[in-house]
């Protein structure tokens, strides 16, 4: 075995590590940890990214060389070592922006624990890509819970207790759902490892055994897996945690967390179940209508709310819909779209996070609206950064958000009339809805406030704030202008899940 192929043991062993011995530093000794462990695991996994394409195959990491049904092990392909890449590289650059406000939002005592929650939650994201054993999956979803809840609460304000709350409710709830799947499913099966339960299942489906618990099977992992996601009509909880969390804590949990529970769905459905099995229980039709209905619902609360944080947060709803749709269609070009959009918008829905903190910064700690107007004057990167942001999110040429749009529309054109007719008509009106509230909030960061407010406030440069939003910006263009090799990488990887 080379030795690039026990990176992503390392990485998500080493993350847990690395969460242990921040608890005990200070708080700068665990920042210095922390961002230098994000580092070499995003060198580390863009090495196994790098192996994975030039051998044109994926890899089994048996942990103690045990085989099934006793043994755990990690499957390693083109599409999870992307993600890997990314979702290590987002990390980083997300803490690098909020920096200064995470210093400033968490007590002095409890700033090495926010970082110990970072490194357990990468390395539960880790565990989420690489996991080829669904109880492995179903503990880190555990761990992925409990340390964004905490990087939530570690915010000291009363909102924040009722926001971390609510979404511990609901997350638990989801959790739960899940378990019930993989409980039942095991009942069923005896099986843990998704390719030994994908065996027993189509044997199962050929036979015509167990089909009601298996429709109730998939039923849960799909509603438990969307709550933790915030799919429509699940999201009620996502404004408020992502409103009152430091800009930090709300960049991860809506450019990562809810993309790594996405991943775990995505491998269920097939590389468990299978995309024929899937269609058959009108699955694939649930999702992509509660997808359009996230596109529209999450476009029209941004478009109704006053609070910039609060506005975002309801354009992650809309944008998780995106890639619900993508699955939706259930096909090999919706996959794709499904996929691009999940780091399209990690690569941009962060960096428009860590622009509202330094708008904040500029604006007297305000966030709404109206006390913002002029920020992008007084904070001229976080402008330039936050524009990019908005024209992602809407869809504009050379842009990471146009890639999903146009791949959306491929993958449209190969489902019937209906389903053509009514994807086309979500794309264009959430596109429209984007503009209206995008375009005037780009306006608003560079009109001079009438009453002089502010005007005398500059953004204090720090290198972090900075290289995150030059990195963030770099990528995103990169990305809307260069993605033939994703999108090739992407394609390569979901073969070798079987589509």
């Amino acid at each position: 075995m080379a030795l690039v192929q026990n990176f992503p043991f390392i990485t998500i062993v080493f993350s847990l590590t690395c969460g242990v011995l921040c608890a005990v530093l200070p708080g700068r000794g665990a920042k210095r940890l922390c961002l230098g462990w994000l580092a070499l695991t995003t060198a580390m996994s863009g090495a196994v990214l790098r192996f994975t394409l030039t051998t044109d195959g994926s890899f089994l990491y048996r942990m103690g060389k045990w085989g099934a049904p006793f043994g755990n092990e990690l499957r390693v392909g083109v599409l999870e070592a992307l993600m890997a890449t990314a979702f290590s590289g987002v990390m980083l650059l997300s803490l690098l922006g909020g920096m200064r406000h995470i210093f400033a939002d968490c007590e002095p005592g409890k700033v090495n624990l926010y970082f110990t929650m970072c490194a357990l939650l990468m390395s539960s994201l880790f565990a989420l890509i690489y996991t080829n054993d669904l109880f492995t999956a179903y503990v880190f979803v555990e761990i992925n819970t409990i340390a964004s809840c905490a990087l939530v609460m570690l915010r000291s304000s009363d909102r924040t207790l009722v926001a971390t709350t609510r979404y511990l409710i609901m997350s638990l709830l989801g959790s739960g759902l899940f378990l019930l799947g993989i409980v039942t499913l095991y009942g069923i099966t005896g099986e843990l490892l998704l390719e030994s339960i994908a065996e027993k299942v189509q044997a199962l489906f050929a036979a015509g055994q167990y089909s009601l618990p298996l429709t109730v099977i998939i039923g849960f992992f799909s509603v438990g897996l969307a709550v933790k996601s915030a799919l429509f009509p699940f999201h009620s909880w996502l404004p408020d945690a992502h409103g009152s969390a430091t800009p930090s804590s709300s960049a991860i949990l809506s450019g990562l967390v809810l993309k790594g529970y996405i991943i775990v769905l995505i491998k269920i459905f097939y590389r468990v179940f299978g995309l024929e099995i899937i269609v058959s229980e009108q699955v694939s039709r649930f999702l992509l209508l509660f997808g359009v209905l996230a596109m529209l619902v999450g476009s029209v609360n941004a478009l109704r709310e006053r609070d910039l944080k609060r506005l975002l947060a309801y354009s992650s709803v809309a944008q998780v819909g995106y890639i619900y749709v993508g699955i939706g269609l259930h096909s090999e070009l919706g996959m794709v779209a499904a996929c691009v959009q999940i780091l399209a918008h990690a690569l941009t829905k962060p960096m428009l996070f860590i622009c509202a903190g330094g708008f904040m910064d500029v604006s007297g700690g305000h966030k709404d609206l109206a006390a913002i107007t002029g920020a992008g004057l007084r904070d001229p990167l976080g402008g330039a950064a936050f524009s990019v942001g908005a024209l992602s999110m809407m869809g504009i040429p050379f842009f990471a958000g146009f890639v999903t749009k146009l791949e959306l529309a491929r993958g449209a054109l190969e489902a019937g009339p209906v389903t053509l007719g009514i994807t086309f008509a979500a794309l264009a009106v959430s596109t429209l809805l984007n503009a209206l509230y995008y375009i005037p909030i780009v306006f608003n960061l560079y009109t001079r406030p009438r009453d002089g407010a502010w005007a005398g406030v500059r953004q204090r440069y720090h290198w972090e704030y900075a290289a995150a939003l030059a990195a963030f910006i770099a990528l995103n263009l990169g990305f809307g202008m260069g993605s033939d090799w994703v999108v090739g990488a992407i394609r390569r990887g979901l073969a070798l899940f079987g589509m």
